[in-house]
Formats: structure tokens, C-alpha cells, sequence
């Protein structure tokens, strides 16, 4: 598994990774299995030291949490508790616990539009919107309930996914203002 263990305008040193590293371990170790790369941010907010740890799994699966305190171990500890419980419902929520099956990436492209902040802009002269960035992005072959899980565990507000039951098509989960997931699937 890889590490990155870094500080913004803080120093990170030799005792507070190692204890970054056996304390993922175990708890990766306990609930994924599978894992290939973690990456640990620590920053200081105000008086409070902030914590960011993502972790991706083999299996597609992202998890990511933010933990605060005054002192940076209390910081990493809530962050890792909560790693550590999002991986636990993740488990639980899975129904065959030994499949071996690793998710299908497809590659898309990604595109971030300019919009207008002003409500009484005028109307531009096309229609063609102004693309701010161009990025590529991976769309995973998932079921809809690993689409869903994902989509909470990461804490996004949409996912696209290919459905993993149908061979053309990418499919959509959202949560919705009600509280409620939707799930577009177009036939």
C-alpha cells in the first residue's frame, strides 16, 4: 500500500507517520483487505489541528473523512474513526463478502462550463457554453446498490455509474431534496 503523509505548513515528523500507517493498516486490515493507496493531509484551522484522509480500495471504492481537534493525533484520530466506520457499514452492507470481482473503469471525459454569478447577466450571443477545464474521468461498472453506497461513503451529491446488468448505457444516482436517492437508468 502506498502513503502519502503530508503537512500544509506543518511538520509531520517520523513518530506521527509511523503511528499514520500502523493505525490504517489495522484498520484496513480488519474491514478491506484490498487496499491500494492512502493519502493524509494534516492542516491547522484557527486553534484546531484538521485531519483529511482518503483511502482508495482495489475495488473501486473511495472512502474519505475529516476529523478536528486541538492536538494533530486527537485530529487523525476521529478522522480514522470515521474511516473506520464507513468501512464497517461497507462490509456489512455487502452481500458476498469473498467475491473477487474488480471493478470495470471506463474512461469519459469530463468538462467544467463557466456559469454566471449575476442574475441579471445578458444573454450571451451562442448558446455553446465556455468550457473552463477539460479532464479525463473513469466511470465504474457497479450495481446499484454499490453505486449508492459509494455514492454516501464518498459524501458526493451524484454518481455515475455503469450498471453493471446492462452492457450499453451509463446509468445515475442522486440524492434527492427530500432526503430520498433517485436513480436514473435510461432504457
Amino acid at each position: 500500500m502506498q502513503y502519502q503523509i503530508t503537512g500544509k505548513h506543518i511538520d509531520i515528523g517520523d513518530s506521527l507517520q509511523s503511528h499514520v500507517k500502523t493505525s490504517v493498516d489495522e484498520v484496513i486490515e480488519k474491514f478491506a483487505g484490498r487496499p491500494t493507496d492512502a493519502n493524509v493531509v494534516f492542516s491547522k484551522s484557527g486553534n484546531e489541528f484538521v485531519c483529511e484522509t482518503v483511502i482508495h480500495l482495489s475495488t473501486g471504492m473511495t472512502t474519505q473523512a475529516r476529523g478536528h481537534a486541538h492536538e494533530i493525533y486527537a485530529s487523525f484520530e476521529s478522522s480514522c474513526e470515521k474511516i473506520e466506520k464507513q468501512l464497517r457499514r461497507y462490509k456489512r452492507r455487502l452481500k458476498d463478502h469473498h467475491r473477487e470481482r474488480p471493478v470495470e473503469l471506463s474512461e469519459a471525459a469530463s468538462y467544467i462550463l463557466a456559469s454566471s454569478d449575476e442574475p441579471d447577466a445578458a444573454e450571451p450571443e451562442s448558446l455553446q457554453p465556455m468550457i473552463i477545464a477539460e479532464m479525463e474521468a473513469t466511470i465504474p461498472s457497479l450495481s446499484v446498490g454499490e453505486a449508492v453506497m459509494q455514492m454516501e461513503l464518498a459524501g458526493a451529491p451524484v454518481l455515475v455509474f455503469r450498471n453493471e446488468k446492462q452492457s450499453t448505457g451509463v446509468n445515475v444516482v442522486y440524492r434527492r431534496d427530500d432526503g430520498n436517492i433517485g436513480w436514473i437508468d435510461p432504457k
